[in-house]
């Protein structure tokens, strides 16, 4: 009896593949184009470029034939939120796979029509052709080919050796609109009938509506509807000037009193020290051999509250019409935002259609997805128009969450030779994210603030299998014989918190970065020397050493000047990055040059991935010499550029950014690898430049003339 051949073991889905299985929900194909639908966002990062990319190779076509359509709950895949710098390694493999197997199924269709086997059959531009010039294509197959059916990975992904565009850098989609001024941003996509809102809101923190005298603004030429639900207080106009006049007028007309005292902001560090928490142990390292602890030394680091600072504010529309409700949306999570829609006004997920446009840059959770609830509250009362609301700077910069503050607190033990024998890293902080759609009550501003309140959200940390929030890059990638790392979070939240790029990364990195060069310093030990003898991961050690050797670290510079270092691998799991410093303390502090390296795997667009690093550097750049959200003991102060500045184009520094290529190696994404080592160099450049430590963000020049004045 002849044994039966063991069938080939199936490869397992990519995760956002299995969770979303049905292959038509990714690709389809009409009119001499492959539509292409993925459930992660284009937010600035270059995401449709790398994912039309990916199914061009797969499906070989050219790019060109590659639409991408706009994230949707209508039809498009929910792949959740477009955070982490997973777009690449989620989506993207998602792609790949199901491509793969829908060229597989239209090989196998093409074959048959045209009574050849199909490893005699190629494909070019969607051209499928065999011996005897038999032809047909993608196009002509679709109508016979059902593409309704679950993915069961049969088909595997090309090589590295076969794939053309994965890569190679490519133009980006999205720029030439931007470029010539296309409309393509929300801001700028009128609707036919479409009617303006604005929303009224306090000052004063967490303030309740005393009393509203309407008569003012109801004397505004335009005015189609004023709509109070307890707190929560808008206008509707035919005219966005309108608008802005009579939400002028309900701002003079309104009494507000204030609930709660925001904490002393000179003294926020300790402050999140004394606030009650949750404490969790977040890594545990024992040591395998004892050890003798001869000295310790414990040094604290800050990093405040960070606004996004998006150019244009938050903006959304709106179409109320029966039960059924439309909604164009910058979120980074239409599903998401989906579900906290249902929450608030009782209805079914299905009766809301939530589509994806693009706004000006994303960070994390901004007021995107709080707009949107402005905009569908204010459409129900003028049902069947469409209405477009967009906040003002003032309201971004007062309502939208920020990132949370941070303190963090590093001790070492040190054996009788100096070297490190144990460390401990404990945070205070808030949590990381109060995104909507991920509890069983909304998140969403406005549904804090009707008449019957949803209760206002205090932000949690993701688990540690996403990442983590705000202990995120606390566990160390040194080869330290043991540690202790905490996260004490916050169960209070006067200042309203959520996710910001690389959540408590950038603190994180910040502090042990920051710590390592102090180490060093003491022991007389070159810092980059100091980090690769407690290295042994080869691409850690590569990146540190390539960022080094670009920026031909440490030849002899002159007075004021001062050079550092910074090391990360994104949330211990993602793309590995590496920066030098150059600074120049003169009159003020000014960051001259940012030399970088990153590992991020396979790169499917080097240029993506260098503009990807190159924004996130100058941002962190920002965040490290400018950026602190302003406060006293009853509102926000800092809600303009002058009272939040952010780097000039001016100050902008040159940045270098070089790609360590590992085509080999699953991609992962780059948008929030920077952050952390780009905050860590520039302040140990400090350092190096003054020879002050500042631990405290930012790093200003009042800053670090008090820490002169201190030390001398």
């Amino acid at each position: 009896m002849t044994a039966k051949p063991t069938p080939s073991p199936v490869a397992p889905l990519p995760p956002s593949l299995a969770a979303n299985p049905k292959l038509s929900s990714w690709i389809n194909f009409a009119e001499g184009q492959v539509i292409v639908s993925p459930g992660k966002v284009e937010i600035g990062q270059g995401i449709v470029t790398a994912l039309a990319q990916i199914a061009a190779d797969e499906l070989d076509v050219d790019i060109a034939r590659v639409k991408m359509v706009r994230t949707n709950t209508v039809a498009s895949p929910n792949e959740g939120v477009t955070s982490g710098s997973l777009s690449v390694q989620h989506s993207g493999r998602a792609i790949r796979f199901a491509c793969a197997e829908i060229r597989k199924i239209f090989l196998d269709a093409a074959a048959e029509r045209l009574g050849v086997k199909p490893d005699v059959l190629t494909i070019s531009d969607g051209a499928i052709s065999g011996p005897g010039n038999v032809a047909t294509s993608y196009w002509e197959l679709a109508g016979d080919v059902s593409l309704d059916r679950d993915a069961t990975a049969s088909a595997q992904p090309k090589s590295i050796s076969q794939r053309t565009l994965a890569g190679s850098s490519q133009q980006r989609l999205d720029i030439p609109d931007k470029v010539f001024g296309r409309p393509r941003f929300i801001h700028d996509s009128p609707l036919p009938g479409l009617l303006h809102g604005r929303v009224l809101r306090a000052e004063l923190a967490h303030a309740r509506l005393v009393e509203l005298d309407e008569a003012r603004a109801r004397k505004v030429d335009g005015v189609v509807a004023i709509v109070r639900d307890g707190n929560f207080v808008g206008i509707v106009c035919d005219t966005e000037a309108s608008a802005e006049a009579a939400i002028a007028a309900l701002r003079k007309g309104a009494t507000w009193s204030p609930r709660e005292a925001l904490p002393d902001e000179d003294h926020l560090a300790e402050w999140l020290k004394r606030q009650p928490v949750d404490t969790a142990v977040i890594s545990d390292k024992k040591a395998t051999s004892p050890v003798h602890v001869a000295r310790t030394i414990k040094r604290q680091y800050h990093r405040p509250y960070i606004a996004h600072g998006s150019i244009a504010p938050s903006c959304a529309m709106a179409q109320w019409d029966g039960d059924h409700v439309r909604v164009w949306t910058h979120s980074q999570g239409v599903y998401m935002l989906r579900s906290d829609l249902a929450l608030v006004f009782k209805l079914p997920r299905e009766n809301f259609a939530v589509e994806h446009m693009e706004g000006a840059g994303c960070y994390g959770h901004n007021g995107a997805d709080d707009v949107a609830l402005d905009a569908v509250l204010l459409a129900r009362a003028v049902a069947g128009r469409p209405v477009r609301v967009q906040w003002s700077r003032a309201d971004e910069m007062s309502h939208a969450p920020f990132g949370a503050a941070m303190t963090i607190e590093i001790e070492v033990g040190l054996d009788a030779k100096g070297e490190i024998v144990n460390w401990r890293h404990d945070i205070w902080s808030n949590g990381h994210t109060a995104r909507p759609g991920r509890a069983d009550q909304p998140t969403l501003l406005a549904a804090s603030e009707l008449a019957k309140p949803f209760p206002r959200a205090i932000a949690v940390d993701p688990p540690a299998a996403a990442g983590g929030g705000s202990d995120r890059n606390s566990v160390p990638l040194y080869d330290f014989p043991s540690w202790h790392v905490e996260a004490h979070r916050l169960k209070v939240m006067p200042v309203r918190a959520s996710a910001l790029r690389t959540l408590g990364a950038q603190g994180n990195v910040f502090a042990v970065e920051s710590f390592l060069d102090e180490l060093a310093f003491e022991r007389g030990e070159d810092p980059v020397a100091f980090r690769l003898r407690h290295l042994s991961d080869p691409r850690s050690i590569d990146v540190i050493r390539t960022a080094a050797k670009r920026a031909n670290w440490k030849l002899a510079k002159p007075d004021g000047v001062g050079h550092g270092i910074g090391f990360s691998r994104y949330k211990n799991t993602g793309a590995y990055c590496a920066a030098v410093a150059e600074v120049e303390v003169g009159e003020d502090i000014r960051v001259r040059k940012l030399t970088l390296a990153v590992d991020v795997g396979e790169a499917i667009n080097p240029d993506g991935v260098i503009n990807q690093i190159e924004g996130g550097a100058i941002q962190a750049t920002s965040w490290v010499l400018k950026e602190r959200v302003r406060f006293d003991t009853t509102r926000i102060t800092s809600n303009s550029w002058t009272e939040y500045p952010i780097l000039r184009f001016s100050e902008v520094p040159d940045v270098e950014v070089e790609v360590i290529s590992r085509p080999e190696i699953d991609p992962v994404g780059a948008g929030e690898a920077a952050h952390g080592p780009v905050t860590a160099a520039i302040a140990n450049a400090v350092f190096d430049a003054l020879g002050v430590r500042l631990r405290e963000l930012p790093i200003t020049r009042d800053r670090l003339i008090a820490a002169m004045e201190l030390s001398s």
